[in-house]
């Protein structure tokens, strides 16, 4: 039997959860309504693109680009409201009905931010899916784009080969990737050795501010042109479309992979790329996975390390140049294949060769796990003693994983830290990705997998960036820190900050402060506005 003092404490939270919920619900029927008012100048109806959670489609919408199904359970909270523009006086709207109600904004362009931050949040939130606006229009004469932050990395590589058998773009690997995140982060791909990152290469923007005035690059100014560059557009406003620089490649390059297990030299051969793969010609890209293989034959599992390359050029140069660099692969003419550039985006994406470009159109995710991520950036080579310990960690069970080490010099090495928020240049030789996948379901196995990385990530200590230990802000990590609700701190936010953009953090801060004082955009690791004139004076 229950004491008088726990059914009082029931009924109190109880009456607690009914005052809560119907709070919320008048919240959603208000900001319903503002929304309506706000968009009756507008050229198409906005009611055609408001998801409310009573809508039928309600659910396919949320759940259609979400690629970590770690936040994608019954238990992850859901937004009040998703609206899918059609134009930009629909983001205009959100944007002016948002600040009225208190509710916060999610970006959402392709929603592989890796903890989910562009659709998920702990207090009440609408999401504002760009989805739709995802226009590329191509200028062979000047070798420019315009492209919509709603279009994918795919849709873009399309497009500009539609055009061009002679341009490209550098941009990341995975095709489903929407331009909006990976260009406001960075963007890293196979081109970077020879034209540097995405944001190395937007000469223009469209970008709405919290007050919903659209700027271009003249009118917004240069701190904020070079704050959405590698700085992480979501903590300043919304960027709705980039101007790029297209680079030139030849109408043919070269690509090749080569498998090596444990038994065939695999760790020498790791060890002996850390040494040169960021010295290569900067027309050649060679990057490493290292994954454990046949899951499902307990007593011929192994490791193995995979050479997976990009040559801008032919198979007859390639092959003397690999002979001079890294004979220790043992690189023949049979190992390398012919292609266009657009055939080697699906090449790298892992569509089999001969697979209709068409499927770069295809918005749907590629994969669809549970996984948890992290980033290290290595300035010298890891010992052969320090390969041999992150190898021994591939047999256990949690090791559903790979890591793969991107190389850097060329065009990487020659840019300041300073020219765009993205820092980690000069000095790295290549930068690690941690990647732990699972698809049972669970906080248990969340937590094993997860648990798994982490110990991992503490193996590494030794061997990675040190002062800080520095990571990628496209591959989000929420364990190097986070933000409060509200109001954080510059020296709270630096935890996490300094990691991500080094001495660009805070240069990051001012523009914050001077764009978003009241930081309306926000999220747990968003760029925060200096609370006060004394706390700018005492940083």
């Amino acid at each position: 039997m229950r004491s008088p003092t726990t059914k009082l404490l029931s009924l109190l939270l109880v009456f607690i959860f009914s005052i809560s919920s119907t709070v919320l619900a008048h919240t959603h029927e208000d900001f319903l309504q503002c929304l309506s008012l706000q968009s009756q100048n507008s050229t198409s109806s906005i009611s055609k693109v408001i998801y409310a959670p009573n809508n039928s489609s309600y659910s396919s919408i949320l759940h259609f680009s979400i690629q970590n199904q770690r936040f994608n359970t019954t238990s992850t909270p859901k937004p009040l409201v998703i609206v899918t523009p059609l134009d930009e006086s629909h983001i205009q709207a959100a944007i002016s009905c948002s600040k009225q109600h208190g509710i916060q904004i999610r970006v959402r362009s392709g929603g592989h931010d890796y903890e989910g931050l562009s659709y998920v949040s702990e207090i009440p939130f609408i999401i504002l899916d760009l989805a739709n606006l995802r226009s590329v229009t191509i200028d062979v004469e000047t070798s420019t784009a315009w492209v919509q932050s709603g279009a994918t990395i795919g849709e873009l590589s399309y497009r500009i080969a539609e055009k061009s058998r002679t341009l490209a773009f550098p941009a990341g690997l995975c095709p489903t990737v929407g331009v909006g995140g990976h260009f406001s982060g960075g963007g890293y791909g196979t081109l970077m050795r020879k034209h540097g990152l995405s944001a190395d290469n937007v000469i223009d923007a469209r970008f709405m501010d919290m007050n919903g005035r659209i700027l271009d690059r003249k009118s917004m100014g240069e701190d904020l042109f070079w704050a959405i560059r590698g700085g992480g557009g979501a903590s300043f406003g919304i960027i709705l479309e980039w101007k790029i620089k297209l680079v030139p490649i030849p109408s043919n390059v070269t690509v090749f992979t080569i498998h090596k297990t444990v038994e065939q030299n695999a760790i020498k051969l790791v060890h002996r790329w850390q040494h040169i793969a960021h010295k290569l010609d900067e027309n050649l890209f060679i990057r490493v996975i290292i994954s454990r293989v046949n899951f499902s034959q307990p007593e011929n599992k192994t490791t193995q390390a995979t050479f997976n390359s990009l040559y801008l050029g032919g198979i007859d140069e390639l092959i003397p140049l690999m002979q001079q660099s890294f004979p220790e692969l043992g690189l023949v003419e049979q190992d390398c294949t012919e292609m266009s550039w657009i055939e080697s985006v699906l090449y790298f994406a892992d569509y089999p060769i001969g697979e209709s470009i068409d499927v770069l159109l295809d918005r749907t995710p590629l994969v669809r796990a549970s996984f948890k991520a992290k980033s290290d950036y290595v300035k010298e080579p890891i010992s052969e003693t320090g390969l041999k310990g992150i190898w021994k960690r591939f047999h256990e069970k949690e090791a559903q994983f790979a890591q793969i080490m991107t190389p850097y010099g060329g065009r990487m090495s020659e840019i300041a830290e300073s020219a765009i928020p993205f820092p980690h240049r000069a000095g790295n030789i290549y930068k690690i990705q941690n990647i732990v996948y699972w698809v049972e379901e669970g906080a248990e196995a969340a937590e094993r997998h997860i648990g798994w990385m982490r110990r991992l990530y503490r193996y590494m200590t030794p061997y990675v960036s040190k002062g800080p230990r520095a990571a990628y802000v496209n591959y989000r990590d929420l364990d190097i820190g986070v933000n409060n609700n509200g109001n954080t701190s510059y020296e709270q936010a630096s935890i996490w900050g300094v990691k991500y953009f080094k001495n660009n953090f805070h240069r990051l801060v001012h523009v914050k402060t001077k764009v978003d004082p009241g930081n309306f955009f926000r999220h747990e690791q968003s760029i925060p506005p200096l609370t006060s004139w004394r706390e700018k004076k005492e940083d």
